[in-house]
Formats: structure tokens, sequence, C-alpha cells
């Protein structure tokens, strides 16, 4: 990749820069790499707005979970603005009834003060069911949570029930693609990657072992090295090449 490329990560719902610090050191050597805040606006719309509006001309662009909502958000914006892009343990499927009435019950908890009781109701799917002991991570998916807040988390939540369906723009993204997820991915199916991967062509598919719904601090080298991979790919003409 040109080295002057810049790279976005957004990162997903009450989740912050912090659950891509194992793995931005080693995208350094392909350019400067920035993090989203996508806390601000309450519509996927508003968000992908003003994420385009503080991003450079063109990047790559890297979307975990939530970010990943947001990242198909631009590409519909601004496709020709997006170098290259990674859809990390994301869907492309909007909510169904049944998700967003339990989205509706987490941000009840969050209005009466209980972000962090939200959170922890969440945790046992956001990991491999080996790490649901794993202090530290834990830990993070808290502070994490602290950083967003709770007006923050609120306005994730209601543009994520309101997200369209992108399942029919994936044939329309021609940038170099990478899908990454877990084996054990309990929030998000990795059904949902491989159906993504299955419409986008070219794209590459990565299912991590032994690793859940954060692979950054799950499974941090084998990210690192899907990521390395994908910043590597070769681009013709603004195309991938076969």
């Amino acid at each position: 990749m040109d080295q002057t490329t810049p790279i976005l990560l957004v990162p997903g719902l009450a989740s912050s820069a912090r659950i891509y610090a194992p793995v931005i050191p080693s995208l350094w050597q392909f350019g400067p790499v920035m993090v989203a805040n996508h806390i601000r606006d309450d519509s996927m719309a508003a968000i992908a707005r003003r994420v385009l509006s503080e991003a450079p001309p063109r990047f790559a662009l890297a979307g975990h979970s939530m970010g990943g909502y947001i990242a198909l958000e631009i590409m519909r914006q601004a496709p020709e603005r997006v170098a290259r892009l990674a859809l990390i343990n994301t869907q492309a499927r909007p909510d169904t009834e049944e998700t967003t009435a339990r989205r509706r019950g987490l941000m009840e908890l969050a209005r009466r003060g209980e972000l962090r009781a939200a959170r922890e109701e969440m945790f046992p799917e956001l990991v491999h069911p080996s790490r649901r002991n794993d202090a530290g991570i834990r830990q993070l998916v808290h502070e994490q949570g602290d950083d967003v807040g709770v007006e923050g988390y609120l306005r994730q939540q209601t543009a994520i029930i309101a997200r369209m369906d992108s399942r029919p723009t994936l044939a329309t993204i021609k940038c170099p693609t990478l899908v990454l997820t877990g084996d054990q991915d309990n929030t998000i199916p990795n059904a949902f990657s491989k159906e993504m991967a299955e419409g986008i062509a070219g794209a590459r598919l990565v299912v991590l072992e032994n690793c859940g719904h954060l692979p950054q601090p799950e499974q941090p080298a084998a990210t690192v090295r899907a990521l390395v991979e994908w910043l590597g790919t070769p681009v013709v003409s603004g195309l991938r090449t076969a």
C-alpha cells in the first residue's frame, strides 16, 4: 500500500480506540493511523458524514462490529475515498425485531445509570467461551463503556436500530476487502461474515480460531497478520488484482 495512505479505524458499540490498541503499532508501517469518533450522532448517515468530514481525502477503512455498519454507510456515501475496506466481526443485515427489543432493554438500563450492568450482561457473548472469566478483557469492555458514556451509548444504539440493510449494496464494493470474524462469535454469527464475503467480489474471508467477537484483544497476533496482509494487497487502477 502507498506509504502515504492513512488508515481509519472505526470502533464498535460502546467501544473506543482502546479496542485497536493491540494492532495499531503494526499498522503504522503502511501509513498514519487514526480512530474515528462515532459517539456524537444518532443515525448511521450522520455518523458517516461526520467521519468523512474529519477524514483524509482517501484512506483505508476498517470497521469493527458497529464500526462495520458505519463503514458500509461510508461506502454508500463516498466509495471513491476508500482505498481498501476491512469488515471485522460485523454484518450487512439490519436488526431483527428480537434484537431491537433487547437493545431497548439495554438502553433502559443505561438510562437508569446502569451502563456497566448493560455491558456486563453482554460480556459472555462478546468473547470466546474460554475467555468468559478473562478479567483483562472484561476490564477493557468496561473502560470502553466509560469512554463512550451513557449519552453516547444511547445515540449509538439508536443509530444501530435504524440502520439500513446493506446486503443489496455489497456488490457495488470494488476495493480490496477483508472480512474478518471469529470461529465462535456469539454476538454476530460468522455466517453473516461469510454472507458478506460472498456478496463482495474478490473479498477475502478470514475466520480466526479460538476467537469470539473481540479479535483484537482475543487473538491480537492473528488479527495483525490478517490486517497486514490486507494492507499489503496489490491494487491495480483502484481495483484488487486477481
